[in-house]
């Protein structure tokens, strides 16, 4: 399925951020906001990889296994992008940018709930 292939590059470059991240949060002098956002890109990343296996598994209902997997990247992406603009440049993503993230990655987590419970198998 050419979503989870998506969502598999995705998942390299999500993790590919979030160690570039957590490097800048420990070798930085005032940069340990970062570790949060590190932390969520990285976190997430094994949750979509995670997801993907489980809907190729059937284990997951496919559209809303997919909705979820899609959550994370849009929820982590928000959060982590949110918190980086505010430690280089000074000023947010958005307002409510951080937090929109984090609902949508609790969204997410919700949505792989219910795509286990209406799997098939």
């Amino acid at each position: 399925m050419v979503a989870c292939r998506v969502l598999i590059g995705l998942a390299g470059l999500m993790g590919a951020a979030g160690v570039a991240l957590a490097a800048a949060s420990a070798h930085g002098a005032d940069a340990s906001r970062l570790a949060s956002a590190s932390a969520m890109l990285l976190f997430h990343a094994t949750a979509m990889l995670a997801t993907v296996a489980l809907l190729a598994r059937g284990l997951l209902h496919g559209g809303i296994g997919l909705v979820a997997a899609f959550g994370f990247v849009i929820g982590a992406a928000l959060f982590a992008g949110d918190l980086t603009l505010r430690q280089y440049a000074g000023h947010a993503l958005f307002p409510y940018a951080a937090p929109t993230g984090g609902t949508v990655m609790i969204l997410s987590w919700l949505a792989v709930s219910v795509a286990a419970v209406a799997a098939r198998k």
